[in-house]
């Protein structure tokens, strides 16, 4: 009997499914989180530390109890299925919206302790020079929040490649549709496939040390330019 090769066409297919989800995901997540954070940053308020608080939530939510829930809220006879007139369950538009929300604090929360950062100061002196609100948050906000941005697109990114449960319990692991790189390698343990689980696990750790030590090195960059 001829071994199958330690990497095949299927695992380059879960391979690109799991980066096209992070990087959908990645760019969903600083398109809602960069003005959430900014909203959370710009004063207090009872209702903005409900919201963070719903924010931060999955932080601590078993990704069972999450997945449970997205699962539930993306069946069939969910109010969401009939406003939209799909199910999003077990499809990929359902794996991008429930990694968005898994993924949210990871994003949100570094955006804004950048906002929160540079205090009230340059948008004050923005303001002065007569700069609309909007552009100011552009050529001011932005640039100066650009390491809390950079840092959440980096964790929001990784954190999306190597989620587990909630992929798992809204996405079922269809080969070729939901079936992302965490969810092969517990296949492949549970079909005692130990040199391709390793070949895909290793590839991951590779990953997260090499997207850390990026997050640190450009975190590090940004803030020694401003010296």
């Amino acid at each position: 009997m001829t071994a199958s090769p330690l990497f095949d066409a299927a695992m380059i297919e879960t391979i690109l499914l799991t980066l096209r989800l992070a990087g959908i995901t990645t760019v969903v997540l600083l398109l809602v989180g960069t003005p959430l954070a900014w909203w959370l940053a710009r004063g207090g308020g009872l209702w903005k530390e409900i919201v963070a608080t719903v924010v931060a939530l999955p932080i601590v939510l078993p990704p069972t109890v999450l997945g449970f829930y997205l699962l539930i809220a993306m069946g069939p006879h969910s109010p969401l299925t009939a406003l939209l007139g799909r199910q999003l369950s077990f499809t990929f538009t359902g794996l991008v919206l429930g990694s968005v929300i898994y993924s949210l604090p990871f994003v949100v929360n570094p955006i804004r302790n950048a906002f929160e950062a540079m205090g009230p100061r340059p948008m004050e002196a923005a303001a002065t020079l007569r700069a609309a609100p909007l552009d100011a948050f552009v050529s001011v906000a932005l640039p100066l929040a650009s390491p809390g941005i950079m840092t959440g697109a980096i964790l929001g990114f990784a954190h999306t490649v190597g989620e587990f449960g909630v992929v798992l319990m809204i996405g079922g692991g269809i080969p070729g549709r939901t079936k992302v790189l965490s969810v092969t390698i517990f296949d492949y343990v549970e079909t005692l496939q130990w040199p391709k689980a390793h070949v895909l696990a290793g590839g991951m750790l590779a990953m997260s040390f090499v997207v850390i030590l990026a997050m640190m090195l450009i975190e590090r960059r940004l803030n020694g330019g401003r010296r």
